[in-house]
């Protein structure tokens, strides 16, 4: 059984939802939990249906043939994915990874739902506008990363977001966790992490690296 949409939860996340909708929400979708690393949705997946974060973490990544991830944003409570928001109402499959960094709570939003909410709903129509645009400028983001800039800084960026993300200085991810989502080696992200030390930026630790001052 799915656990219950809490009503205070919903109209703080999302306060700029209209009464009926929020009424809606907690009438018609389902709540639902996912365990640290599992995946919520998966490349190739066809998807029937939306989520709205409600608690904890998600990582989104884009795969290429190979299998080969790349971490393009995340998400947080109060947010949804653009891309499956897009993919699912054009009945189209996945073309994203997202995994729960922690435990996860997020509300599912069916189809019928969303179409109907289109048409109803303004304030609907206008989040699902600011999460294109929020979504669209975080890749932007990424892409002049990748694009332009050395490794060390698409490092140094990396880190930073994990902060300005999760408010949390202590990363608990392994050198060749950040190597994989960097599209890079470990032996090249462990060396300039071991510069990034030396330069007073961060600490390292037997399983997770300290955050000073980026």
């Amino acid at each position: 059984m799915h656990p219950t949409i809490d009503r205070n939860t919903l109209h703080q996340l999302f306060p700029g939802f209209e009464p009926a909708l929020q009424d809606e929400i907690v009438d018609h979708c389902q709540q639902r939990s996912f365990a640290a690393g599992e995946p919520l949705l998966k490349a190739g997946q066809s998807l029937r249906s939306t989520m709205l974060i409600v608690s904890g973490l998600v990582k989104v990544f884009r795969q290429d043939e190979d299998g080969n991830e790349y971490l393009m944003y995340y998400l947080q409570p109060g947010q949804a994915c653009a891309l499956s928001m897009a993919c699912t109402l054009r009945q189209e499959k996945s073309q994203v990874l997202a995994i729960a960094v922690g435990e996860t709570e997020v509300v599912s939003i069916p189809l019928v739902n969303m179409d109907k909410w289109m048409l109803l709903y303004k304030s609907w129509n206008q989040f699902v506008l600011d999460t294109y645009r929020a979504r669209f400028e975080e890749l932007l983001q990424t892409l002049d990363h990748v694009a332009f800039r050395a490794m060390d800084e698409r490092l140094e960026f990396y880190l930073k977001r994990y902060l300005d993300t999760t408010g949390e200085k202590v990363v608990g991810i392994s050198h060749q966790q950040i190597a994989d989502e960097l599209n890079s080696s470990r032996e090249v992200i462990s060396r300039l992490l071991k510069k990034m030390e030396q330069m007073g930026k961060i600490k390292l630790h037997r399983t997770a690296i300290e955050i000073v001052q980026l």
